[in-house]
């Protein structure tokens, strides 16, 4: 009998430390991600969430093995990489003169020899994805004109040009209102499942988390202290030993979990004036 094939790894760490200089701040990381999936990297402030995720796109220094596609990252060139793993980071620089299509265009210069323009196929691919994030109407405006939340969807729109089959993404929703975070996160999930793109992502908001990833990695002090599916790492407990907070776990009527702040119940009753 043929033994079923397993499926395709699109990401491998194998005792990764992230470092910067001499300090270790992501420590013996063990994960695996199949082509498709969603790791949501959480945990409270200074965990190194973001150090791991540049250690993987090759901008942290780190000891271990990272394989894209079971091809280790230290043999790609730059090129390469960039064809490979998409990245966008919390806090890009963004120059202010730059047009919203010139911005995104910059996603497909993995993809033109050097010294080259770019084709009508290039356009035509950053046209697609100005569309699917809501940006047509803004592809002529100047990056300084936008608002915080329009700037963080041209980021993503310039990261999904490069069509890697491995988006990094660093807290994505920062800056966005409710509606707009589902809807860029909705669009992601997508690509997933249409696509086969496979998506890591640091995440603050751990609801969002546990609804649209579909495995979860969470840090504390820069150590690996929980990872699986958003079930077994999201208990309350767990929560509260890291993250010293109060919450309730709750499934809604659909089967999805939602992390919900609970106020100390020894508060002072208030005076009546």
């Amino acid at each position: 009998m043929t033994a079923p094939k397993s499926a395709q790894q699109a990401l491998s760490l194998r005792a990764v430390n992230a470092r910067h200089g001499s300090r270790v701040v992501a420590a013996d990381v063990d994960v695996t991600l199949e082509k498709g999936g969603w790791l949501a990297i959480i945990g409270p402030n200074g965990a190194g969430k973001s150090s791991l995720l540049k250690a993987i796109v090759g901008i942290v220094h780190h000891d271990g093995e990272i394989l894209v596609d079971d091809v280790p990252t230290s043999s790609l060139s730059n090129r390469e990489r960039a064809r490979a793993i998409a990245y966008a980071p919390q806090t890009p620089q963004l120059p202010d003169r730059l047009t919203v299509t010139d911005y995104v265009l910059l996603g497909r210069t993995p993809h033109l020899s050097p010294l080259a323009r770019e084709r009508r196929s290039d356009l035509a691919v950053v046209s697609q994805v100005l569309e699917r994030l809501d940006l047509g109407t803004l592809a002529t405006r100047a990056l300084h004109t936008l608002s915080g939340g329009e700037r963080q969807r041209a980021v993503l729109a310039r990261v999904l040009a490069q069509e890697a089959g491995l988006l990094l993404l660093d807290e994505p929703t920062t800056g966005l209102d409710i509606g707009h975070a589902q809807a860029l996160l909705d669009l992601i999930d997508r690509l997933r499942h249409e696509e086969g793109a496979t998506v890591v992502s640091t995440l603050h908001d751990l609801t969002l988390s546990a609804q649209y990833a579909t495995q979860l990695l969470l840090l504390d002090k820069g150590n690996v202290v929980a990872t699986g599916s958003p079930a077994e790492v999201l208990t309350r407990d767990t929560i509260a030993r890291h993250y010293d907070a109060r919450v309730e776990v709750l499934t809604t009527g659909d089967g999805q979990l939602v992390v919900a702040p609970t106020r100390a119940q020894d508060r002072a009753t208030p005076r009546v004036p």
